[in-house]
């Protein structure tokens, strides 16, 4: 899991209140453990979420413990990232992003 204090834990129990019920800017990596790029991309989500703490809401959601999500988003490939606005999913990235990727689309729904 994450070691910054503004990357917060999904799971299937609380996604529709914590996720898909928050306003503003709300973004969640599904990820695993096994899962070299999504190892990769952890520092980058736990980066962002500091530098944007207050602005945007970061998850993440370990697709192996929570399966009915993922299945609800259609996630093929991981590491994917979903951006919701208001609880509407809004964007997506796939596979190993880099910072100025993930920053590009967090401006772009600000």
């Amino acid at each position: 899991m994450a070691n910054s204090k503004n990357v917060y834990e999904a799971t299937d129990t609380n996604f529709t209140t914590d996720v898909a019920g928050s306003a503003g800017l709300t973004m969640i990596d599904f990820w695993a453990e096994w899962c070299g790029p999504c190892r990769m991309l952890g520092p980058t989500i736990e980066a962002v979420a500091d530098e944007y703490a207050g602005k945007v809401k970061v998850f993440k959601m370990n697709v192996d413990n929570n399966q009915e999500t993922p299945a609800k988003f259609h996630i093929r490939g991981i590491p994917t990232v979903i951006f919701f606005k208001n609880g509407q999913p809004v964007d997506q990235l796939v596979g190993n992003q880099p910072k100025d990727v993930i920053v590009q689309t967090i401006q772009k729904h600000l």
